[in-house]
């Protein structure tokens, strides 16, 4: 247990972000028994003049100009700064020199802010642990000089189109050059290992705390109108990461099946041959606070992710939200999917997912499904964070 020590968070998610991250459930864990500054990202030139409307750009300008503080308390344990300076955008500059000089500045001026929260927080021998912020956070160790560098991995961020001119470059570097790499899963772990021998898969945390049958009284009238069994999926539809061919086959395979996907589409699912099938249903984006009561109308629950370098290696949290529901999850094999082989039936064929869907109706029970409940308790936040501290003792205790 690491307890009473000073932790410097940052990454590629800002605290006051409407979307969730991560490394802010963590920081938030970590709060619990030590001090955490949570940096966010600081404010870069191109984003500053393209999304001045922005709410949280107007936001950072505000606080630039000193309209608002830049160090906020957010509980006892825990602040969140607001770096008071602009970066350069470099990502999309292609001569790799001048990347790297722009790089070095951003960093200085990045680590300076920190710097003077450090000071007037009273931190010392702090731990610095980074989400993936291979650009931001490449030069810090020199320039703040923790006394455990941590770098963690939970997306192949490398892979994305935002991130393939340099993304492998500086994460490969940024991994040699910390004390410490943590992934949450086996995949980027063994992508670590390549830099890094000390690389340690620490998992994945959850909130379930929604996923409750008992906090559920009523079934949403969309969902409730569809005739069973519903072979359900929630999160977002982007043809990147979800296969349409797959979802197509089920649906023409199956036409008694009832196919519910809640989430938004991308453009691609948007006019794909999905729409003129009467057994596909779109229900559209939902709050969050709503996604149990339709997830619990499901009867199958699905995840048909494509395989490609985005996927491969990611964490798919909605398999913890499926199995807190206890229900019958359908979903593509990847090697992070093998953590829940006991627990739910994995495709490799559009035609696997057919034959174990049908298989999954068949044999569900209640016993099946506490066993799927027991399961997703064990992948808290709290259980997560603390194999990320046996990874920082082991480094720790080796010096």
């Amino acid at each position: 247990m690491i307890k009473d020590r000073n932790i410097i968070v940052h990454g590629l998610q800002s605290l006051d972000s409407p979307i969730g991250s991560n490394c802010i459930n963590i920081a938030y864990e970590f709060s619990k028994q030590n001090k955490v500054l949570y940096v966010n990202y600081a404010l870069d030139r191109i984003t500053s003049i393209k999304q001045k409307a922005n709410p949280l750009v107007i936001k950072r300008k505000n606080i630039l100009r000193n309209k608002q503080p830049d160090l906020i308390q957010i509980n006892d344990n825990m602040w969140n700064l607001y770096p008071r300076t602009i970066l350069e955008s470099i990502n999309q500059i292609g001569f790799k020199p001048l990347v790297s000089s722009l790089n070095k500045i951003n960093n200085k001026r990045f680590a300076a802010k920190i710097k003077e929260a450090i000071d007037k927080l009273g931190f010392k021998d702090f731990i610095l642990f980074n989400d993936s912020d291979f650009y931001r956070g490449l030069h810090l160790n020199e320039l703040l000089h923790p006394a455990l560098s941590v770098y963690y991995t939970r997306d192949n961020m490398r892979a994305t189109h935002y991130f393939r001119k340099h993304g492998a470059y500086y994460e490969d570097k940024i991994m040699k050059k910390s004390d410490l790499v943590v992934s949450n899963s086996f995949y980027l772990n063994n992508i670590a290992k390549k830099q890094n021998p000390n690389s340690i898969y620490v998992g994945q945390g959850c909130d379930i705390s929604l996923f409750d049958d008992d906090l559920i009284e009523e079934i949403p009238e969309d969902i409730k109108k569809i005739k069973n069994p519903i072979i359900g999926y929630i999160g977002a539809l982007k043809s990147s990461r979800l296969s349409i061919e797959t979802i197509e086959f089920i649906a023409k395979s199956k036409s008694e099946w009832s196919i519910v996907l809640v989430g938004p589409e991308d453009d691609l699912f948007k006019t794909s041959s999905l729409h003129k099938y009467s057994n596909v249903h779109f229900l559209g984006t939902k709050k969050m606070d709503e996604l149990p009561s339709y997830l619990k109308a499901f009867t199958i629950a699905i995840n048909p992710q494509s395989l490609n370098p985005l996927t491969i290696g990611n964490y798919p949290r909605k398999i913890d939200e499926y199995l807190a529901m206890g229900k019958p999850t359908v979903a593509t094999l990847t090697e992070t999917m093998k953590v829940f082989k006991n627990q739910t039936y994995l495709a490799e064929t559009n035609e696997d997912y057919v034959k174990l869907i049908d298989l999954a109706i068949k044999e569900n029970s209640k016993e099946k499904e506490q066993n799927r409940k027991d399961f997703a308790k064990t992948h808290s936040w709290e259980n997560n964070v603390s194999e990320i501290y046996k990874a920082f003792e082991k480094v720790l205790n080796n010096r």
